[in-house]
């Protein structure tokens, strides 16, 4: 019986095999960050191909694993809401100094998160956000005297300023979410002066309003009693003697109708009205 024999295997294709798949294995540990990628929830992703279409604005990478060409860039946007905090030193409208400290909310609009990088490369926070804030802040506040944004007109400055921010901020894809006017700090002297004749204001209006409550009281009490004075005069008109001598007879005969005792003298009382003598039972 004839000896099977073992199959003979070419090293140089197993060496050349070796090669290619060191080769794999240095390549995927050099590049290997750059072509595998994880987009976290609340990122999303623009490509940039420098070798064929450059920046992909239209298509978004959306959160989860992705692979890449190694030569492509993968840029990651938070999109998720932010919050920029700003101190600053703003004028108003008489020149005098006054210190802010102001919040926005924020967040890129996802489907335009191309175009944001192209016109900020990146960081359209520092280069759009906080500047146009600022910038609103300043305009603005210097259309109000201190007092009026420190009290009475606060909440219009703030939504004035919120208005030309978000303004801006959405003609460059960027949506504001909310804006607020943390603290405003005056000189001392301005401060208590302006809390001082807040309190005098309202310590007027509330003697004001004193006295309007005593004229309403007063001019009700007028109305009442020039009512009781008519229905009075009303009734004293309407009380004639042949009235009264009416009434008296009725009176009379209902008395008469009693139960108890009594004597009745007809004729013998004034203008000729019954007299009723007696009473007991």
């Amino acid at each position: 019986m004839q000896q099977q024999e073992m199959p003979q295997f070419d090293m140089s294709k197993i060496k050349s095999m070796m090669i290619l798949a060191a080769i794999g294995l240095v390549v995927l540990f050099i590049f290997g960050k750059s072509m595998f990628i994880t987009i976290q929830p609340g990122e999303a992703g623009v490509i940039f191909r420098p070798f064929s279409t450059k920046l992909d604005k239209e298509h978004i990478f959306t959160p989860g694993f992705q692979i890449i060409a190694p030569w492509n860039d993968l840029i990651i946007y938070q999109v998720s809401e932010q919050k920029t905090e700003e101190t600053m030193e703003v004028l108003d409208k008489s020149g005098l100094s006054i210190a802010v400290e102001i919040s926005i909310r924020y967040q890129p609009v996802i489907s335009r998160i191309g175009y944001l990088y192209e016109k900020f490369i990146g960081d359209y926070k520092s280069r759009l956000v906080s500047p146009e804030l600022r910038s609103a802040v300043r305009k603005v506040m210097g259309r109000y005297t201190a007092e009026e944004i420190y009290s009475t007109k606060r909440k219009e400055v703030e939504n004035n300023i919120e208005i030309e921010t978000s303004k801006v901020l959405k003609n460059n894809d960027v949506t504001m979410t909310a804006m607020l006017i943390r603290s405003i700090n005056l000189p001392a002297q301005i401060k208590q002066a302006i809390e001082n004749k807040l309190k005098q204001e309202q310590e007027a209006l509330a003697y004001q309003f004193k006295l309007d409550k005593e004229k309403s009281e007063a001019e009700r009490k007028r109305i009442a009693a020039e009512g009781e004075s008519a229905a009075n005069k009303i009734i004293n008109n309407s009380l004639t003697p042949q009235l009264l001598k009416m009434r008296g007879i009725e009176a009379t005969l209902e008395l008469s109708k009693s139960s108890n005792s009594k004597t009745i003298i007809i004729g013998s009382g004034k203008d000729g009205m019954p007299l009723i003598l007696g009473g007991n039972n």
